[in-house]
């Protein structure tokens, strides 16, 4: 077996099983993270309670468990194929919010209010761009190609 073979059998394999993995990382991350602000048991509660602070209605309490069972959505229904646009829906709504804090709080995700030097926090929302991409990747999965020259009943 040469190169060429080992390349292609890898990225045969590869071609398998990225999207489902991909998938499968989408619902344990959101379920993960999301079920812990409701109870209060996140991490990242302090920055989101600042970043939604400023809503006219609902308080920052309010909001993370209206955000933690909105991520638990996003989780579950990554898990299915048949729900996957849904997931990918709820998951480009989140990242509008996820990405707030780098605009309203720049105090926080930036050092001294330098924009190439991110905090951990900001790292940690920026990251968010490689989620948008492999939800894309994930979204062009889905559409079905029709056969040329075929009717579709």
């Amino acid at each position: 077996m040469d190169y060429t073979e080992i390349d292609q059998a890898v990225s045969g394999r590869m071609r398998k099983w990225g999207v489902p993995a991909i998938r499968i990382s989408f619902a344990i991350i959101f379920f993960w993270f999301g079920i812990l602000k409701p109870f209060g048991l996140s991490a990242a509660t302090d920055l989101l309670k600042a970043t939604v602070a400023w809503l006219p209605f609902g308080s920052p309490e309010v909001w993370l468990v209206v955000i933690g069972w909105w991520e638990v959505a996003i989780g579950i229904t990554f898990l299915f194929r048949r729900t996957t646009k849904i997931a990918i829906a709820l998951l480009f709504l989140q990242m509008v919010g996820t990405f707030m804090p780098l605009v309203f709080l720049p105090g926080i995700t930036f050092q001294e209010g330098n924009y190439l030097l991110p905090t951990l926090e900001g790292q940690y929302i920026i990251k968010n761009v490689m989620i948008i991409s492999a939800a894309l990747i994930v979204g062009g999965t889905l559409f079905k190609k029709r056969n040329a020259g075929t009717i579709d009943p």
